[in-house]
Parts: structure tokens; sequence; C-alpha cells
């Protein structure tokens, strides 16, 4: 489990072919590796990946076919933001993030909002039921508040320290983006159908 609140961004150094998928070869940059062994979490762009090997500021994941098949962002020289699995002792600033990503989205429009921004994204349809006003989402697996749905479109604000702290003040409008809907709707959907 994660928070949502990112730790640094790094950078997609090297992507090779592997059986089940891909390996990626991750900078970690600032995000300090000291305390991270091999198969430890990672949520990379808000993709809960384990690390399969690990010298000096760099990490290597493996990503299956099934997790390359609804998310984006893992082209060599991508941004990505990193975050360290959860400690049961760690704050939970943010919201309670899986890492199991839900689908891929898209931004719609960005505007300025005093020195902050407003981000409107649109969900796949079958994802957009999970959004609600002042519910929860991770976007490249960033806890956000939704501001506004309208149909399949919600808004975000990105605040200053969000904007710097993570590689969402660089979207620009028709970038793809992973979503992960709050857990909890997910849960409270399925208990209904019983």
């Amino acid at each position: 489990m994660f928070t949502g609140i990112v730790a640094a961004v790094g950078t997609v150094r090297d992507v090779e072919p592997a059986r089940a998928g891909r390996r990626l070869g991750i900078d970690a940059g600032r995000f300090g590796l000291k305390d991270v062994a091999v198969g430890d979490s990672i949520a990379v762009n808000g993709v809960c990946l384990t690390v399969v090997a690990r010298k000096g500021r760099t990490f290597e994941a493996d990503v299956s076919r099934e997790t390359l098949a609804c998310t984006t962002g893992f082209a060599r020289g991508s941004r990505v933001n990193l975050e360290k699995a959860l400690r049961l002792a760690d704050r939970l600033g943010g919201h309670l993030v899986s890492g199991h990503v839900d689908g891929v989205g898209s931004v719609t429009q960005v505007r300025p909002a005093g020195k902050s921004r407003v981000i409107v994204l649109r969900a796949p349809g079958d994802l957009a039921k999970y959004i609600a006003r002042k519910g929860s989402v991770a976007v490249n697996g960033v806890s956000l508040t939704v501001n506004d749905v309208k149909g399949a479109e919600f808004a975000v604000n990105l605040i200053p320290h969000t904007l710097a702290a993570s590689n969402l003040g660089a979207l620009r409008a028709r970038d793809r983006v992973n979503l992960e809907v709050d857990i909890m709707a997910r849960y409270i959907e399925r208990l209904g159908k019983r």
C-alpha cells in the first residue's frame, strides 16, 4: 500500500524485453535507495513494482504484459513519480493507494488557478462511475482530491508543491496518465451486488 505522496521523480533509463513483459531500469535521482532491498515494492507512476535489482541510485523492476496493457508512462526517458511502500507506523498523508492502476485517462484541459493549476481529465467510461466530487483519485500515483465531475471528465487542483514535487506539472492537453480510483468505491460496488 501507498499514500500517493510522491517522494521524488526518477527517470526511466532502460526498457528491455523480458519473458513476462519488460524490464525497466530506473534512475531514482534524489529518491533514497539505501533502505530498499530486492523484493521491496516501489510505486512507479502509481504502479506497484517489485525491485528485482539495485545498484547505486538505479533499480530494476519487471512489468508484466497485463500491467503494460492498462498503464502508460514507461517509455525510455519518461519522468516517473516514485514512492516507497507504507510501513504500518507511517503517517497516511494522502489516501490508501494500492498501486494497482485501474486504467489510463487523458488530460483534456490545463488552466492556471493563481499559483496552482487545474487539470481536467477524462476517465475511461467504466471507471468514471467510481470518481466522485470531493473523493480521492490517484493520477500517476499522486493522491488528489476531485474538485468537480461531469460525466467521464473530472477536475483536480494541483498546488505549487505538487507541481514541483511530481511529474504532474509537465502535463499538457492530450497527455495520458495512470488512474487509480478510490479502493473503497470498488468494494462498495462489489458488496452492493451480493
